[in-house]
């Protein structure tokens, strides 16, 4: 279940109504009115907030929580499992047939009870296979179900590398390879529970295959090929043939000329972070 447009929709009359409940310092429940009401400023103008929160604002995830809390005390009255992170919800049934009932009765509750809208074309009625939640998706192993990682994050992995291994971003490659450390490392603390070794091995062949692209496209010149290609090991003769070839940078980053020379451990050495050897760490921790 996903709650359409939920920040800037929250009813702050509704949201007051529930501070009150518990908050009985009514100098605190009206400060927090005020800042509800402070209003925005977009592209140098000023804009009256008099409906939702401030979307980034210090309070607005605390505020947002307590109103949905009246959401997650209805599906514990109502004795249903559930999952909730910020307005993505999961509620888990025994059969389709519970859970478009369920569906119903809860969409119900939170538009007339909290006055929040249902986001019709993101909430479905699915089985856990075929569901997306946080990024996530999940799959049955022997009695249990695990998290793995979700087809549509996967592309969305490779875009970004991509993005960061592209040689028209004008980087030099003591910025290239900050910039894929600080995304893969972030990327795998995210997804840290998913289970995706195998995918990761073969998303380092392919990202290895485009880094040795990158740096055959880097070298340009036959002369500097064949330098280079010396340097890292190839006899003068083949590291001269090799230097000629008439193949595509992307057919030679998978060919000998550059899986002999720029090897995976040169790649390590000269610094560029890999998913696999990350995921090791982080996954064996958890």
């Amino acid at each position: 279940m996903d709650l359409e447009k939920f920040f800037d929709t929250v009813n702050q009359s509704k949201l007051i109504e529930v501070l009150s409940r518990t908050i009985k310092d009514g100098r605190v429940v009206s400060l927090i009115h005020k800042y509800l009401r402070a209003g925005v400023m977009t592209q140098g103008h000023y804009e009256e907030t008099t409906t939702g929160v401030p979307q980034g604002g210090n309070l607005s995830p605390f505020l947002s929580n307590i109103m949905l809390n009246e959401m997650d005390k209805e599906l514990e009255k109502r004795e249903h499992r559930f999952v909730r992170y910020a307005d993505d919800c999961m509620i888990f049934c025994r059969s389709q047939r519970a859970a478009e009932r369920v569906l119903a009765g809860i969409t119900k509750f939170i538009e007339s009870k909290l006055f929040l809208h249902v986001n019709r074309e993101k909430t479905v009625v699915a089985h856990i296979t075929e569901v997306q939640f946080l990024g996530y998706g999940f799959y049955r192993s022997k009695d249990q179900f695990r998290p793995r990682l979700h087809n549509k994050s996967a592309e969305k992995m490779k875009a970004k590398i991509r993005l960061l291994t592209s040689r028209s971003n004008g980087w030099g490659n003591e910025r290239r390879k900050l910039e894929l450390k600080q995304f893969i490392i972030g990327w795998l603390n995210y997804f840290r529970l998913a289970d995706m070794s195998k995918l990761l091995k073969k998303t380092d062949e392919w990202y290895r295959r485009r880094l040795r692209s990158l740096i055959w496209k880097q070298w340009k010149r036959i002369k500097t090929k064949h330098r280079n290609l010396m340097k890292l090991g190839i006899p003068e003769q083949k590291a001269y043939a090799y230097a000629n070839t008439r193949k595509s940078y992307w057919r030679t980053a998978c060919s000998p000329i550059l899986c002999l020379s720029i090897t995976n451990e040169r790649l390590k050495q000269a610094g560029f972070t890999f998913f696999s050897d990350h995921y090791t760490q982080v996954h064996c921790v958890n």
